[in-house]
This record gives C-alpha cells, sequence and structure tokens, in this order.
C-alpha cells in the first residue's frame, strides 16, 4: 500500500482519469501565463462542500488542488456537483514501492488544467489533470525516475458500490450515476472488501510516465457505452490532450483585446473560466448544455436561471458561440404554450419554477450571439420563439393594456413577483400589491422602467433580425415612449410609476440609468442622470454604482439590492454613460471597479456581489454574471461610443 495516501469515491457522468503526460507545446501555451488563477485548495475532511471546484466540458464532478496542510498525492476528489457530496478525499493517489512521505513543492490551477509536484526525498512526482470530454479526464503522470508505479484510493461516501472489470473500477453512486477509473495495460487494481483499492505492476517495465482516465456517467447505461471510450483515451491521450490545449488556447485569444493592462487581462481570463467552471451538460430534464449561476452554492449548482443564461450567453459567445447557442436553447426548451420562460429549471423537472420569469433580454443575448458567427439559421430557430416572449408581457404584464408592463406573477404572490424583477428586496418595492390580470396572471401595482426598457430594446432587436431574416415586422411599436414615461423631469432621473395614479416612485435606484444602456433615453435626459449618479452622495461610491443610492436612508452596504454592488447594474450604469459619450467616466469607473473589488486582480473567486464601500465580497462565489459583465466592461474599456455600437 501506498504510505501517506487516503482513498476516495468517484462521481458520476463520464469522467477518466489517464496518467500519462501529455505533449504540451509550453512555449505557445496561453494557459501557462495565468497560474494560480483561482484558489480552489480543499483537502476534503469528512465535509461535503468546498469552495469551488477544477471542471470543464459541462462535467458534473469536479477536482480541487488538496491543501499543504494535510496534503494528498492525488488530486482531491472527484465531486459530485448535483448531489453534493465527496465521492473520494483523492481516488487516485500516486507512489511507488519503497516510497517515503510526498510533500508538495508546486499546486497550481491553470486556466483548463491542474498542475502539482510532489517529492519523498528520492522522486519529484508530476501530475496533470486536464478533462478532454464532459465524462472524462486525463490524468498524466511523470517522474524524475523509472518507477514501478503504485495508485491507491477509496470512494469513501455511503452507499457507493464497487465492481471490477479488469483494469478498470466502477463505482455506482446513490443516486444512480456512475464514476470509474480506467488503469494502464500493466496496471491491475485489487479491490478490497470495503471498496479500498490498490494496483499492482504485472508487466512491462518501469517508466517515467503513466496515464490514467477517470469518468463520471449520468447513469449505467451511460457508463456502458462509456468505459470503451475511457479505454481509448487511456490508450491514444496526446491527440486528445493536444486538442484541449489548443480549445484552451483559442479561448483566451478569444477574449482578449490588445491595449488592455495585464493586470486587466487576468481578470478577462478569470472571469473567463469562472463561466466554463459553471457549464454544466444536458442531463435529465436539461435538454442541452446551460450554465449554472455558481457551480459552488447550494441551490444554485444544478439549475440553469434565465436572467443570468442571458447574460452568460453573450459573454460566452466571444469564445464558444456553440455553448453560448446551446444556454438560449436550455431555457427556451421550457418556453410554455402562451410564450412564457420559466424563472429556472432543473435536472429534476419537479424543481422547475413557473411562478414567474425573469427580466427580457432573450433577443439581445440571441443577436449578440448571430453577430459573433453570422449563423442565420439561429436567428430562424429563435425568432419565433423570441416574438413570442415579447408578445407574452403585453398579454399577461399589462394590467391596464396601455403598453407599459409591469413585473409578477403566475401564483398572484409578492415574493415571486419580486424575482421575476430579479430585485427581490429593492427598495422601490417596500410598498408593492398585487393585481390581477387574468387566469394565472399577476402583476405589481407598479409599472418598472427597467423592464420596459428592456422591453423596448427587445423591440427594435426583433425588428432588426426580422430585416435579416427578410420579413416583415408586423408588431406594433408600445415602447416609443417608454422614455417620457418615466422621466421625472423635475429630479432629472429614470424612476418606477404606481398604476393608478401615475405618481413616481422616487426611489434613486440602479434601475433610473437603465435607459441609458438600452439607448432610449434623450441626450438631455442621460445628461441629467449623468450629472446625479456621478455625485459621491448617490452613485459615484469607492465601488460605482451601488443598487440604491448612498444617501437613500434605507441603503445597506450589505443589504443585497438595497445597496451592494450588483456588477451587471454596474456595467449598465458604465456602459450606458459609454454609449451617451462619456467615455473618460466610463474609463475611471471601469478602472475602479477593477483595481478596487476585494481579491479580483488576485486568485479569490468572483462573487455575486460587493459592498460598495469597501469591496467585501458578499454572497454567492464563482458567479456567472458576474464574470460575464466584467468581460463586457473588460471589451469596452477605452471605446468610444461608436465603437461599441458597432460591436
Amino acid at each position: 500500500m501506498l504510505s501517506h495516501l487516503s482513498i476516495f469515491p468517484v462521481l458520476s457522468f463520464g469522467f477518466l482519469l489517464t496518467l500519462s503526460a501529455w505533449n504540451g507545446h509550453a512555449g505557445d501555451d496561453k494557459t501557462l501565463s495565468y497560474p494560480d488563477i483561482l484558489d480552489i485548495s480543499h483537502t476534503p475532511r469528512g465535509d461535503h462542500g468546498g469552495t469551488g471546484w477544477f471542471t470543464d466540458h459541462g462535467s458534473w464532478m469536479g477536482f480541487t488542488l488538496p491543501e499543504e496542510s494535510g496534503f494528498l498525492n492525488g488530486f482531491c476528489g472527484p465531486y459530485d456537483i448535483d448531489n453534493k457530496f465527496w465521492i473520494s478525499p483523492s481516488l487516485v493517489q500516486i507512489g511507488y514501492g519503497g516510497q517515503g512521505i510526498f510533500a508538495p513543492l508546486k499546486r497550481i490551477y491553470y486556466p483548463g488544467h491542474l498542475y502539482m509536484k510532489s517529492y519523498d526525498g528520492k522522486t519529484t512526482l508530476t501530475q496533470k489533470l486536464r478533462f478532454v470530454d464532459r465524462n472524462n479526464a486525463v490524468l498524466s503522470c511523470s517522474s524524475t525516475n523509472p518507477l514501478s508505479w503504485q495508485f491507491s484510493g477509496k470512494a469513501t461516501f455511503k452507499g457507493i458500490r464497487s465492481e471490477q472489470k479488469g483494469n478498470q473500477l466502477i463505482f455506482f453512486l446513490p443516486h444512480g450515476e456512475c464514476a470509474a477509473v480506467t488503469f494502464g495495460r500493466d496496471d491491475v487494481p485489487a479491490l478490497q472488501p470495503d471498496g479500498s483499492y490498490s494496483t499492482t505492476r504485472t508487466h512491462g517495465k518501469d517508466t517515467r510516465e503513466n496515464t490514467i482516465v477517470i469518468s463520471f456517467f449520468n447513469d449505467k447505461d451511460d457508463m456502458e457505452r462509456g468505459l470503451a471510450r475511457a479505454a481509448s483515451i487511456r490508450d491514444n491521450p496526446v491527440s486528445e490532450l493536444d486538442r484541449e490545449e489548443k480549445r484552451w488556447n483559442d479561448y483566451i485569444s478569444g477574449i482578449l483585446r490588445p491595449g488592455r493592462p495585464e493586470l486587466y487581462d487576468r481578470i478577462a481570463v478569470k472571469s473567463m473560466v469562472t463561466l466554463v467552471s459553471n457549464w454544466r451538460s444536458a442531463k435529465g430534464a436539461l435538454k442541452h448544455d446551460g450554465m449554472c449561476p455558481s457551480h459552488a452554492t447550494g441551490n444554485f449548482a444544478g439549475g440553469f436561471w434565465a436572467w443570468d443564461t442571458w447574460q452568460q450567453a453573450v459573454a460566452t459567445a466571444r469564445f464558444d458561440p456553440e455553448l453560448a447557442k446551446s444556454q438560449v436553447r436550455s431555457m427556451f426548451d421550457y418556453q410554455d404554450e402562451h410564450g412564457m420562460i420559466a424563472d429556472c429549471i432543473f435536472s429534476n423537472p419537479a424543481r422547475n419554477n413557473y411562478r414567474d420569469t425573469k427580466p427580457p433580454l432573450a433577443a439581445w443575448a440571441v443577436y449578440e450571439i448571430w453577430q459573433q458567427d453570422g449563423d442565420k439559421s439561429f436567428l430562424e430557430e429563435m425568432y419565433p420563439k423570441l416574438l413570442r416572449y415579447h408578445q407574452w408581457w403585453y398579454k399577461f404584464r399589462d394590467n391596464d393594456k396601455n403598453g407599459i408592463c409591469e413585473f409578477g406573477s403566475t401564483d398572484g404572490s409578492e415574493i415571486a413577483a419580486r424575482w421575476e424583477s430579479g430585485m427581490d428586496n429593492a427598495v422601490r418595492y417596500d410598498h408593492i400589491s398585487m393585481v390581477k390580470n387574468a387566469d394565472k396572471a399577476w402583476s405589481m401595482d407598479q409599472e418598472s422602467v427597467d423592464l420596459n426598457s428592456y422591453l423596448a430594446q427587445e423591440y427594435r432587436i426583433l425588428e432588426k433580425i426580422t430585416g435579416l431574416l427578410c420579413r416583415d415586422f408586423q408588431e406594433p411599436e408600445r415602447t416609443a415612449n417608454v422614455h417620457q414615461y418615466f422621466f421625472d423631469k423635475e429630479h432629472g432621473y429614470f424612476f418606477d410609476k404606481k398604476l393608478k395614479s401615475g405618481d413616481f416612485v422616487k426611489v434613486e435606484g440602479c434601475e433610473g440609468w437603465t435607459p441609458l444602456w438600452t439607448e432610449i433615453a434623450l441626450p438631455e435626459q442621460a445628461e441629467r442622470v449623468h450629472e446625479l449618479i456621478s455625485k459621491p452622495t448617490k452613485f459615484s461610491t469607492y465601488i460605482p454604482f451601488p443598487t440604491l443610492a448612498f444617501d437613500h436612508p434605507d441603503y445597506e452596504p450589505n443589504g443585497y439590492w438595497r445597496g451592494p454592488i450588483w456588477l451587471n447594474q454596474v456595467y449598465f450604469g458604465i456602459s450606458g454613460l459609454r454609449k451617451y459619450g462619456y467615455i473618460r467616466e466610463a474609463d475611471h469607473y471601469t478602472d475602479q471597479v477593477f483595481t478596487r473589488l476585494q481579491g479580483l486582480t488576485g486568485n479569490a473567486p468572483i462573487h455575486e456581489n460587493y459592498n460598495s464601500q469597501t469591496g467585501e465580497r458578499l454572497k454567492a462565489q464563482h458567479f456567472s454574471w458576474s464574470s460575464a459583465d466584467l468581460l463586457f466592461l473588460y471589451w469596452e474599456y477605452g471605446e468610444d461610443a461608436e465603437d461599441v455600437k458597432e460591436r
């Protein structure tokens, strides 16, 4: 048995680990310029969580780097992301006959792979881990001396059943998934009654390299089909690994822009890595690959949300347009017969939420994806669905039929209506009540400026798509007066309005600059908004732009939507200023965001929201839409309004 070794369970979803060094072209590998892109060090000690995982290709399995304290000579995991448990602390730990205790020399998370070096006083071992598809990851091992390799481990989670088939170990997980480890042809595992194993070298000479494949499968049938693929990867890893290295270098080339500070390049790469880590492949009732808000935070890990998806897809389109399209399709798979899009969807459809939808940015997402790859067939596919969703708002969320919509819910509940706005506890909704429009259709008694600004933008985009498809656009224009309807000339800001009285809801919140981002504001209106939000007592805080004005009596720097920084709203504000010619201010505010958010330029995860006064990280970590919006800010940095419009 190996010394200093502990045993880990395997995750389900095709993930195979192959132990063998790959032929990386180090001199050309851009990923090596971004070491320690995120700190995912975590050694499981009987816990059921962690602070983030290395995962790729939408796999539902993840790994971490072992901590220096309590070091394990193998990558930690796999971790079952959907069911939230460690299959093993380290399912594949590495050693050789006569070894001492290994100590870590290097543990690095690069974009697209993990890297680790360890030393026992005689031999240096190098391990690299890279996913080659959604089911399989290759573990490439090399040593400074020829070795008689030994591997050991154990699936530790309760209820896992283990089975051996030749050089492959299979682990049947309690929720129906399966995991597997495929060893080299000369390494034969001996499975013990307690589920642990160790390998012996049966034939062949000692070698400096070895390859193992670790696999994760959705179910037994998926596993039966996938084991042969795992063995093939083990036998021919180089082409697989070279392809993956190229993919990650293409990703980095796709997002970086010349002339940006190197520190900002690193933020862009971290943002892209975060998005890829939150990619989940089709599973169960999820019919297409999509992206969860955070793979590391509770309920967010296993589902897709509508508002998040539209923003994530726009960012993803720059480096992987096909994945961006799949994200959009994943939500439209659950468009109902009336045109509504579910708030969120899961692999278990019983968890899907149709009590509300989310703010309408779907046409924006589709159009931005088309701008990246010019695929008109995608426009053809999505156009009728987008039009039905646009029409749904006016049919089910316009209480007085004046062409101005309200956020609402299907069950009449206030909480679902707040969810629909995306700003659950915003101060502007402190005094709402619900009004019924039709069966399963209720509205707040408040018309929201951000909702109608989005709808105005969606209308213009649908009109553009219609022209690209050479069709007649017959949808009535309901949005032409939105900029006047919600603008308070006396105050110089955009506000929500109450349904019956038509009174402005005079809460200075982030929704008030949405008309600048959607470009429906008149220049003189934009100037007034610029004057207000540029005040340090309002929104020009240490981190711009908080969700509520700093001088509002209900401002709370840690209060979710009552004061903290949400990066999508920060992006809408900065980009809106840029679109109206405030270039210097837009760049200045971007600099503040990039240099003042806690941990952003280091290896800390990107969070859901931040304290506007300190930059302190709040709520969910490894957050997708925050990452998407950081990419938007990075891409627009230094551009003038015409550059932004041209893109």
